[in-house]
């Protein structure tokens, strides 16, 4: 499988197929394609794997491209300004990403839900708390809402938060919520109640927009009914 990664803030992937090779996404995932793709949509992985992945963000259907002759084109596009970008998972090797963060991935590539062990980041973590796990073998394409920021923590090494921003993690990486101390800063600094604590050792990306973030500034200009 051949592919190219197109454009600045609203990029696009370009997925060469040939015979046999084969990518999948959620439902209405793909933007446009060419040559002798077929297309099934299922419930891939069965009515509880879609289920799982309905919380973790994704639909309840998955749609396969597969190409059956010559060299086939599949296009997909993010849903909102930020990066795509592209892992190579060897077999068995596994991903922890942000819900919604799933574009699409070879076929042998596993998405399923995933669920953080400890209580605190369960019942406080909000968009935080339900993920997405990714296992290969094969490459998977993220979207990213924003730029991306890629740290290394050594063990025991921590990077504090906001939930919003954690694009996904090495699963070596751990992960726990925290209270913001202080009255003043719970109720002026803006970050909420709640932070996520990042644990080494393990590799970490954030994201710079969050679609919470987004999502607010621009609700305040849109028109509202009056009387």
């Amino acid at each position: 499988m051949r592919y190219e990664i197109h454009g600045t803030v609203m990029q696009a992937v370009d997925i060469y197929l040939n015979p046999g090779e084969r990518i999948y996404t959620e439902s209405g995932g793909m933007a446009w394609m060419k040559g002798d793709i077929e297309m099934k949509t299922e419930t891939k992985g069965g009515v509880m794997a879609s289920l799982g992945r309905k919380l973790a963000g994704e639909s309840l259907f998955m749609t396969t491209y597969t190409c059956r002759s010559g060299t086939g084109l599949v296009v997909f596009t993010p849903e909102a300004p930020g990066k795509i970008i592209d892992l190579r998972l060897e077999a068995g090797q596994s991903i922890i990403c942000q819900k919604d963060a799933f574009m699409c991935a070879e076929g042998s590539v596993k998405l399923e839900m995933h669920f953080h062990k400890r209580l605190g980041a369960g019942l406080f973590g909000g968009e935080g708390f339900i993920l997405q796990k990714l296992t290969g073998p094969g490459v998977v394409f993220l979207e990213v809402p924003g730029e991306v920021r890629e740290y290394t923590l050594a063990a025991g090494e921590v990077m504090q938060v906001d939930p919003g921003h954690i694009a996904f993690f090495e699963p070596t990486v751990s992960y726990d919520i925290t209270t913001v101390r202080g009255v003043m800063n719970v109720l002026f600094s803006g970050e909420g109640l709640f932070l996520a604590k990042l644990a080494g050792p393990g590799r970490i990306w954030l994201q710079t927009l969050p679609l919470s973030n987004l999502a607010q500034t621009l609700a305040r200009y849109m028109p509202t009914k009056s009387g």
